[in-house]
């Protein structure tokens, strides 16, 4: 009889990838079912018997949390990295270190195929299978959602229900489920069901991480430091989490105090890379302070054309890259490369206070970058700044505004 092929699926002992397993065991497939422990709130070894109750030859439960914090969270950081504006790459920033454990486990295991339960129509499906095949340019990938087979059979959570009770997989779900939801150490995100219509408020029991701003939030303020070297946060103190000085106990310090103050919640719509537009409700407590302490930082102690540079070109290619799928591409190394050399002169601390959703900048300091002169900058003093000088400097720039104003007025046209 011929060996059957080994299949490694991205498993979350939900209901889809549930159903996933077992539909694959039905088709022939041995499976190895891989979970990705990113700092989730997850009972992984409830998970872990369940896939293998189900009929899985072995479930593997991976920990990615350092990896995740220190080679995606805080390039994020130091490049202030948003996609259109307002969403701070959450869910995007743990695809790669998901999709890479998932090739180490799926080639150890001696796995053809890779298998994942992401929809055509939402961004995932995309990042991780640009992923795969960037690690492994070999490997196939079984995307059920995107077979006509399984999507025709399993046309909704209903299907995939009463599928699961003839397979006797034991689920929690019910057949009205408001949204979903995913997380990891940096955020939770939730979409679909009711959000889906745009116009519609999220209820106030959807919010899992922070504490509603003004409702629940504490009424007394909270201090607290962060300290940067080259960029990167190296230490974080407050009266909630004393001092903090590894990349991730510092990390989850900043979600604990941001999610104890109602830091961080937000609720979009954005541009899939696909083409389509989606709501997306999140929460990335941790992340948003440290951003918003870096950037203040960085008015201290950046150049003003390293920083615009930067803004123009790196911080959105990098955050589009991430948002894409494209973290193993040549671009993503070249932008990462850039933004390193733009943060060599990004040391200091800064100080902020939190407060019912806000995070309020008090002050900042540096020992080692003197971009900033207080005698020049002052008001009291002319220091060593020559006022004169301004003069010559205006002249020079109004050459060409003077050329465009003649110009305009030569065609009639009004500026006035």
């Amino acid at each position: 009889m011929p060996e059957k092929q080994r299949v490694c699926l991205a498993y979350s002992g939900g209901l889809d990838t549930s159903c996933i397993l077992a539909w694959l065991i039905e088709k022939g497939y041995d499976v190895i079912c891989f979970m990705a422990n990113i700092g989730q709130e997850e009972d992984f070894d409830a998970a872990r018997q369940k896939a293998l109750k189900i009929g899985a030859k072995e479930c593997y439960v991976e920990n990615v949390v350092d990896e995740f914090v220190e080679e995606l969270c805080f390039p994020a950081i130091q490049c202030n990295a948003s996609y259109e504006n307002v969403y701070l790459l959450g869910t995007s920033l743990a695809r790669p270190v998901i999709a890479r454990a998932q090739v180490k486990v799926a080639q150890k295991e001696g796995c053809k195929f890779l298998s994942h339960g992401c929809t055509g129509k939402g961004n995932d499906g995309v990042r991780f299978e640009l992923s795969f095949y960037a690690l492994n340019h070999s490997i196939q990938v079984i995307a059920p959602w995107r077979i006509p087979e399984f999507y025709e059979r399993f046309k909704g959570r209903s299907d995939l229900l009463d599928y699961a009770a003839q397979q006797k997989i034991p689920v929690t779900s019910t057949k009205s489920k408001p949204w979903s939801m995913d997380d990891n150490a940096a955020h939770v995100s939730y979409e679909a069901g009711i959000l889906e219509d745009p116009d519609i408020s999220p209820p106030a029991d959807m919010w899992k991480l922070t504490a509603d701003p003004v409702l629940s939030a504490p009424n007394e303020p909270e201090d607290v430091t962060v300290e940067f070297k080259q960029g990167l946060p190296v230490k974080i103190s407050s009266p909630l989490t004393g001092t903090k000085t590894s990349p991730t106990e510092l990390f989850l310090a900043a979600n604990a105090l941001a999610r104890k103050h109602g830091v961080g919640r937000i609720d979009i719509v954005e541009n899939r890379f696909i083409g389509l537009k989606s709501r997306g409700c999140y929460e990335t407590p941790g992340l948003t302070i440290l951003r918003a302490a870096h950037i203040d930082l960085e008015g201290l102690t950046l150049d003003r054309e390293v920083r615009a540079l930067r803004d123009q070109f790196v911080t959105i290619g990098w955050s589009r890259a991430l948002y894409n799928g494209l973290y193993f591409s040549p671009e993503r190394e070249f932008l990462e490369a850039s933004i390193k050399e733009s943060q060599k002169t990004v040391n200091g601390q800064v100080r902020f206070r939190l407060y019912k959703g806000n995070c309020i900048i008090l002050g900042r300091s540096s020992q080692t970058e003197k971009l900033y002169d207080p005698s020049e900058s002052s008001m009291d003093e002319i220091g060593s700044f020559e006022p004169i000088e301004t003069g010559g400097f205006i002249k020079v720039q109004a050459i060409r505004l003077k050329k465009y104003g003649q110009m305009k007025a030569e065609k009639g046209e009004r500026l006035l």
